[in-house]
């Protein structure tokens, strides 16, 4: 069966702050650990059926990755370990995505639109070395959850990102440019509602709903005000 353009992300658990946990450490689980957990967690919502499990073998989710088999087992224990996934369910080389069908509990996760020959080509960018490589995935799935239907964008200020995501202000920015550059989100400049003659950035996730942007609606030329959790949930 073909891969659909896009999929369920269970991602109630990113709105309660866990995002905030995922820090570089050189304890373990280390920052590199979490930053595997965070490379692996796209394919397994990829392969999820529709009540959210998935039957993948690692050399599958090693192709996607681009991770060894023995990192991608370090990022399936991670999951496990902070409730996203439940492991072997239904046997060897089974996951169960915790709290699927929870409402408003779901986000649109890009999915076919990633992939060249198996693999998510962004993640040929990453390699387990940076911290900057971390805040860059939780940025991206903090975009994912904070993506609004009607504008397909997520509109965050730095404040709300450090609230969020747990990443010190400073480092923001680096990370949304790594995000950039390896092709997985678009940065959109808006003017301000909220301050006259002042600018913000939104977040447009690439490979998904391509053809809901500025160009096919019309240039937006202001900011929306910050809207509640359940106004950027898709499910």
């Amino acid at each position: 069966m073909a891969m659909r353009d896009w999929v369920r992300l269970p991602s109630r658990w990113i709105e309660d702050g866990g995002l905030q946990d995922l820090q570089w450490t050189a304890s373990k689980p280390s920052g590199a650990d979490y930053t595997a957990a965070l490379m692996v967690l796209a394919p397994l919502a990829h392969e999820a059926d529709e009540d959210g499990l998935t039957k993948c073998t690692y050399d599958r989710l090693a192709l996607a990755t681009g991770l060894s088999r023995a990192k991608v087992s370090i990022g399936l224990s991670v999951l496990a370990e902070v409730g996203i996934i439940e492991r072997e369910p239904a046997g060897r080389s089974t996951f169960q995505f915790a709290n699927y069908h929870l409402a408003g509990g779901w986000s649109k996760l890009p999915a076919q639109g990633l992939y060249n020959g198996g693999r998510i080509t962004a993640f040929e960018h990453f390699h387990l070395r940076s911290m900057c490589e971390l805040h860059a995935l939780k940025l991206y799935y903090l975009f994912v959850r904070r993506r609004s239907n009607s504008s397909n964008m997520a509109h965050l200020s730095y404040d709300k990102i450090e609230e969020y995501a747990g990443i010190e202000r400073t480092r923001i920015k680096k990370g949304i440019s790594f995000l950039a550059s390896a092709g997985l989100v678009h940065v959109e400049h808006l003017k301000s509602r909220l301050y006259e003659g002042r600018h913000a950035n939104a977040y447009r996730l690439t490979n998904l709903d391509a053809y809901n942007h500025f160009g096919t609606r019309g240039r937006v030329t202001t900011l929306w005000r910050p809207k509640l959790p359940s106004d950027s949930r898709p499910g």
